[in-house]
């Protein structure tokens, strides 16, 4: 995912899904916690707000729709 899209979807969160700042931040930390040298994967940002509880299945649905539409 580029820079670009990456900061897009943050957009997309905050904005579409009302999603919040500190909920996205925990997500950014627990993805950069779970290897590649403390380097997070922008991919897994979805599935990690997801397992955390910080969307729903419905949200994260439309999380993969915009996605797919990027």
């Amino acid at each position: 995912m580029t820079p670009v899209t990456y900061s897009r979807l943050i957009s997309f969160l905050q904005e579409d899904l009302a999603i919040s700042p500190a909920s996205i931040a925990v997500a950014e930390r627990a993805g950069s916690s779970q290897g590649n040298n403390g380097n997070h994967d922008p991919n897994s940002l979805p599935m990690i707000l997801w397992q955390y509880g910080l969307v729903t299945l419905e949200q994260l649905d439309k999380i993969f729709d915009w996605l797919a539409r990027c």
